[in-house]
């Protein structure tokens, strides 16, 4: 299944329902008064967050979606019915925007947003009536609904975001850290969806981390697929950058560069964002290697790394461990509970 992520539609909420002209008609009662009814209110568009999904895929074929229109008014005063509102539901973390102008109209994080409100019914006859003009013969037709485009972008409801280069082992590491059950391979991109996992502590802390594809230099300008993954990290408390140490590799402080190169260039924060780093795949390395490339990493970049092996678990205890602080230091910081 491919993953959808963002989205263009169009909505239209319903026409209001026409006023109705009508008179009254009773026996002995000759000059029955005017009575026509009001004209019913078009439906909205209702965008709504269902935790049961996780991809915007269900708009991937119909991009377009109208709510039913008021009913008309009747006689006997009698008001049409209000149009259906049509309800579009989203995952957690989608934003909604118009697409004409970029505006960001709301970010659901839960709850419903009306997206286009429903047209308003008009006014039958029996409105209009006055001491000077008992006999109206005309209604109001109900107004036209709001039509718009709009875009969903969903970004991931994550704590912790794993940002390194392809083949660094983040979905390895993930289904060591969590019960997500990621695709795992040893060739480049092979995380072609984001994948989210809740690390759960022994102290009953739980975090969620997702894991996401690889960047490459470049990313923040839409090359290979960095570009789909770093708007999903805007939303991270804690960003853990990890970089692989095998042979095939490459320069352990060149990744780490280009990681914080193309995060800086992106913008929105996400280099300004706490951040972790561990050096990954130490199972393939003898200790005088793994100390020589240590070192170059602490000089190079004046950062002092977690050594582990996703492989044998070797330093994920204490790597978890960090994790879960920083997000407990960054949620009370924002007050949350």
């Amino acid at each position: 299944m491919r993953f959808i992520d963002r989205v263009k539609i169009l909505v239209e909420s319903g026409k209001g329902g026409d006023g109705c002209v009508s008179f009254r008609r009773e026996k002995y009662v000759p000059r029955g008064g005017p009575d026509g009814g009001d004209g019913g209110r078009g439906g909205d568009i209702v965008i709504r967050t269902d935790t049961h999904l996780s991809t915007l895929i269900d708009y991937r074929y119909r991009r377009e979606y109208r709510a039913s229109r008021g009913a008309h008014g009747k006689g006997s005063g009698m008001t049409g019915a209000d149009g259906e509102a049509l309800i579009l539901r989203v995952p957690p973390g989608t934003v909604i925007m118009d697409a004409s102008t970029g505006e960001t109209l709301a970010d659901l994080v839960d709850g419903d947003f009306v997206v286009a409100e429903g047209g308003r019914g008009g006014k039958g006859n029996s409105r209009f009536a006055t001491s000077t003009r008992q006999t109206p013969r005309f209604a109001e037709p109900g107004k036209e609904g709001q039509r718009r485009e709009i875009v969903l972008e969903l970004k991931l409801l994550a704590d912790v975001g794993i940002v390194g280069l392809p083949n660094a082992g983040k979905s390895t590491l993930i289904s060591r850290i969590s019960a997500a059950k990621p695709k795992i391979a040893s060739y480049p991109f092979t995380t072609l969806i984001p994948n989210l996992g809740v690390v759960r502590m022994d102290d009953f802390r739980s975090f969620v981390v997702a894991d996401v594809p690889g960047l490459i230099e470049g990313a923040h300008e839409g090359i290979g697929l960095g570009h789909q993954f770093l708007r999903h990290v805007e939303r991270t408390s804690v960003l853990l950058h990890l970089v692989g140490l095998a042979p095939d590799d490459g320069s352990a402080v060149e990744a780490y560069r280009t990681l914080r190169s193309e995060l800086e260039a992106y913008g929105f924060d996400l280099a300004g964002k706490v951040s972790v780093v561990a050096l990954n795949k130490a199972d393939l390395l003898d200790r005088a290697a793994r100390e020589e490339v240590l070192a170059d990493f602490r000089e190079g970049t004046g950062v002092d790394p977690h050594v582990i092996s996703a492989v044998t678990g070797e330093g994920l205890p204490r790597l978890v461990g960090q994790l879960a602080d920083a997000v407990e230091r960054e949620k009370t910081g924002r007050g949350e509970e």
